[in-house]
């Protein structure tokens, strides 16, 4: 089965903890269940914030600190400060809490866990409520797929579902991940889509595109717009017209 969304690699149901959950118990939680944060729900349910491991060690790596005295102390001191001095997940979490859908793509929950250097994300629905999480290592699953897994997608679901063509039309073959492209198309854009859409199939690392073309009918890159005395003459055309020098 190909895996396209958060919602089919994340866990179910998750171990949370509310608002008033005292900070060894936190502690207990994440020790028992081999986890480095839980997300913190209120009465109603939603995500409100998320207690990691790190959170909880400002506790201790501060204890006993003295205050800074002047005035510009750092923020993230006085955030970890803060923490450090609470008591319950409200005080120790961290809020707003970055979250991820259960039907956007895994490639995007993990460009959001690489852009804000996370571990774990909450996977809430529309309302705000926890439906599951997901973590790094549940992303990797994708790339832990059989080279066998891989081709059978390519071939079914891009090659004949999406380009609608038969090997060895166009065909596959996989290799430690990487898919090397081969047969020919009439059209270079074709091979290029090709490309792209056998990019996004999970556990894809690379793409060899040998695909061969009968015309090239991408976008020159070569065209410069320049004066062009013919067309401009002395002054511009009222109609703004641009000679295109080839």
């Amino acid at each position: 089965m190909t895996v396209r969304t958060v919602r089919e690699v994340m866990s179910a149901p998750v171990i949370s903890v509310g608002t008033a959950t005292p900070y060894k118990e936190i502690i207990d939680l994440l020790a028992e269940h081999g986890i480095s944060s839980v997300p913190v729900l209120d009465p109603g349910g939603m995500v409100v914030g998320i207690v990691s491991e790190a959170d909880l060690l400002h506790k201790l790596a501060l204890s006993g600190e003295e205050p800074q005295r002047h005035l510009f102390e750092r923020r993230r001191r006085a955030v970890a400060r803060a923490k450090a001095e609470g008591d319950e997940a409200e005080d120790l979490m961290t809020s707003p809490v970055i979250t991820v859908g259960p039907d956007a793509s895994v490639v995007a929950a993990a460009r959001r866990m690489e852009d804000e250097q996370l571990k774990r994300l909450p996977v809430v629905d529309a309302e705000g409520m926890l439906v599951g999480i997901v973590s790094r290592r549940d992303l990797l699953r994708t790339y832990r797929r059989s080279d066998e897994a891989i081709r059978h997608d390519v071939v079914h679901d891009i090659i004949q579902g999406m380009l609608f063509v038969q090997p060895p039309e166009i065909d596959a073959t996989v290799d430690e991940g990487v898919v090397t492209l081969t047969g020919g198309t009439g059209r270079r854009s074709s091979a290029q889509i090709a490309e792209r859409l056998v990019r996004g199939v999970p556990g894809v690392i690379d793409v060899v595109n040998a695909l061969t073309y009968e015309y090239d009918d991408t976008p020159r890159l070569d065209k410069r717009y320049e004066f062009n005395a013919e067309v401009d003459g002395p002054e511009r055309p009222r109609d703004g017209t641009l000679g295109i020098v080839e």
